[in-house]
């Protein structure tokens, strides 16, 4: 029996499995920065990186301003590779992946909606320390109980002990709960660690799934976030 659910938000909930990495690259293409593949894999990590580490992401960011962070620093590190590329691109291509994220988080909201109207839903999402300004913007805060982002709470994915503080603020045992996310290294096999069931979103990876030839015990998978509410009762 469930009693209550953990979701996931990046890569779940705002681009419904597609790892951000393929959302970024395919508006590299339409905007016409000239990269291969490889340099602007190198340029992702980067990015993801410095966004940790350096204090540029404020509370009250939303997320085209978190893309539009991200962005400078992926093309600077591409200047300093010696890529000649006009910084020009940057606005289009986060003003391009932020209506990506909107329509999809528009098309969750019923999802979410059914979600919380039977279960309690906590997010946990390693995040910038403005996670909650995003979901605000984009219209989905209400949804959920409370929130454990990894700039708070100063533990991050694939930490099964980020789950345990969503699972302690729900108030129930961890076999109760289902996670939901996309990544099975940094959601499904942390979720089952601690005793969670868990709802895959297996859509597409970056280089690689980041998951199991052999499906845990107590996961099921999915290759929409529409089918969420309809999986939990295989629990």
């Amino acid at each position: 029996m469930i009693n209550g659910i953990l979701l996931d938000y990046g890569g779940t909930i705002d681009t419904n499995g597609l790892h951000w990495a393929h959302v970024l690259w395919e508006a590299y293409q339409h905007n016409r920065v000239n990269v291969d593949r490889d340099a602007f894999s190198q340029a992702y990590k980067y990015g993801e990186r410095a966004l940790a580490i350096k204090p540029l992401v404020q509370p009250q960011h939303v997320f085209y301003d978190v893309l539009s962070l991200k962005l400078n620093e992926q093309f600077r590190f591409l200047q300093e590779s010696g890529h000649d590329i006009d910084v020009s691109a940057i606005d289009a291509i986060a003003h391009e992946c932020n209506e990506f994220a909107r329509t999809t988080v528009e098309n969750a909201k019923p999802v979410l909606a059914a979600l919380s109207a039977n279960y309690p839903l906590v997010m946990v999402s390693n995040f910038y320390g403005n996670i909650q300004s995003v979901l605000e913007d984009f219209g989905i805060l209400g949804y959920f109980q409370t929130v454990v982002e990894s700039a708070v709470v100063g533990v991050r994915k694939p930490d099964p002990q980020i789950y345990q503080l969503g699972v302690n603020a729900l108030g129930l045992n961890a076999e109760a709960c289902v996670v939901i996310g996309d990544s099975y290294s940094k959601d499904i096999a942390p979720a089952r660690q601690l005793g969670c069931k868990a709802i895959w979103l297996n859509v597409a990876g970056w280089e690689d799934a980041g998951g199991s030839d052999q499906v845990l015990e107590g996961v099921v998978e999915i290759t929409d976030f529409a089918q969420a509410e309809g999986v939990i009762n295989q629990f």
